[in-house]
């Protein structure tokens, strides 16, 4: 791992100096933190907790959604990312493990040092999401989010596409939104899983701004196609502002919202080649 650092860290010297060239006029447009999915490293994190924490702080990145790796207490983990200076501001449960014990995914997110919790993915059969399905989830998420609230936690739902299907004048996902209860349901936006389900993430931004709190940022590949499975091939899975996602003006309208985290999550299996070119790429981005 050692030699994946080193590389990782003459990338991200690389990738420093495309922000020049990439320069415009005007201030810069992405002012937050840089944040990191933690799934980004999946293959790396069982290998080497301490040598994959390295090489995400040789990236300048400070603030992660995750969770305790395998075999480590979230204390355990937190404490190795606090000597990192990196902040576990938002971490991920189960469906099926929250609403079964909200309070365990509470005493996690708290041991985490997380302010956020979310879930990303609502049980059903693959390609035939449901308005029962739906009704389900919306019912669920009032009463676990209810919970958090009351213990200083926020609960966000993040898309994953297969909501898109269309109801009434809208879709599934402009039901779940607007039949959950603003106070204790909030919503984390992935911009690639939007986009493959055939949603516009400016729309949706535009249509529901506040309830929006966290933000994945992902790109599609051009010329792919999306579609209503909630699943894609990771190689559609591109550096930012290489793919068809309209990212500046996603991150100008979040921003207006009041979007408090952005994440980058890179599920190609091409992490370590693509993370320092997507942060290259949103310190390049200008008003």
């Amino acid at each position: 791992m050692k030699k994946t650092v080193f590389s990782l860290c003459f990338a991200t010297t690389i990738a420093l100096a495309m922000t020049d060239s990439f320069a415009q006029k005007g201030k810069p447009l992405y002012t937050f933190p840089i944040g990191v999915e933690s799934y980004t490293y999946r293959a790396s994190f069982p290998k080497s907790v301490v040598a994959t924490l390295d090489t995400i702080k040789a990236l300048g990145i400070t603030d992660m959604e995750g969770g305790a790796p395998k075999g480590m207490t979230g204390a355990e983990f937190k404490k190795l990312c606090d000597e990192r200076g990196i902040k576990i501001s938002a971490t991920g449960s189960g469906y099926e493990q929250i609403v079964k014990d909200p309070m365990d995914a509470v005493n996690k997110a708290k041991e985490l040092g997380a302010s956020f919790v979310m879930v990303a993915w609502i049980p059903h059969q693959k390609g035939n999401f449901s308005l029962d399905n739906a009704k389900k989830a919306v019912e669920d998420f009032n009463r676990v989010g209810k919970v958090l609230k009351e213990n200083g936690l926020t609960f966000c739902y993040h898309n994953h596409g297969y909501e898109f299907h269309p109801y009434e004048d809208g879709t599934l996902y402009d039901y779940i939104v607007k039949n959950t209860n603003p106070a204790y349901v909030s919503f984390e936006m992935d911009i690639l899983w939007a986009q493959h389900g055939g949603a516009d993430p400016v729309a949706l931004l535009k249509k529901y701004g506040n309830r929006y709190k966290l933000m994945h940022l992902k790109d599609l590949k051009k010329g792919v196609k999306g579609d209503l499975t909630g699943g894609t091939p990771p190689e559609n899975d591109v550096t930012l502002g290489d793919g068809q996602v309209n990212i500046p003006e996603i991150i100008r309208l979040a921003k207006k919202a009041g979007v408090k985290h952005y994440y980058i999550e890179d599920e190609s299996n091409k992490e370590y080649e693509q993370m320092p070119k997507s942060i290259a790429y949103l310190k390049s981005l200008k008003e």
